[in-house]
């Protein structure tokens, strides 16, 4: 499997484009179905949290829900005209809440667990530089 280190822009783009081409792709097999949009949201969100790089980890949980909204302008059920895409997104963005708020919850435990990993690994790391501890001895009570 692919180790790639995004940036926090880098995660942003790949989780957008790849939203949209799942749903343009969702439109031609499936009929643009938001079910089979929001099953494909899930792995997306797990990638763009794994691939983006240690300094921008804090940027997968924010770009998910964005890239969510970006890709379903070709599935969202819009009438004709702006206002009625308009509406379209937003109903589809009210209907499909679960899929949104279940992707960010994946991107953000992975970056949480990812995160935490990495600050007890520093910790392991200072702590081995700064050599053994000096043994503590009790202090004697007079007699």
């Amino acid at each position: 499997m692919p180790n790639p280190r995004l940036t926090g822009l880098g995660g942003g783009l790949f989780c957008g484009a790849t939203m949209f081409a799942l749903a343009c792709l969702d439109q031609l097999l499936f009929g643009s179905s938001l079910v089979v949009y929001g099953v494909l949201f899930l792995p997306v969100c797990a990638l763009t949290a794994l691939w983006v790089r240690r300094g921008d980890i804090v940027t997968a949980p924010v770009v998910v829900p964005i890239a969510f909204a970006f890709g379903l302008l070709p599935v969202a059920d819009g009438g004709g005209g702006f206002g009625g895409e308009l509406m379209g997104l937003v109903t589809a963005l009210a209907t499909q809440a679960g899929w949104l708020y279940g992707g960010t919850l994946v991107a953000g435990v992975i970056t949480t667990v990812r995160k935490v990993r990495l600050m007890s690994r520093r910790a392991a790391q200072r702590r081995a530089a700064q050599g053994p501890r000096p043994q503590i001895r009790p202090r004697r009570r007079p007699a």
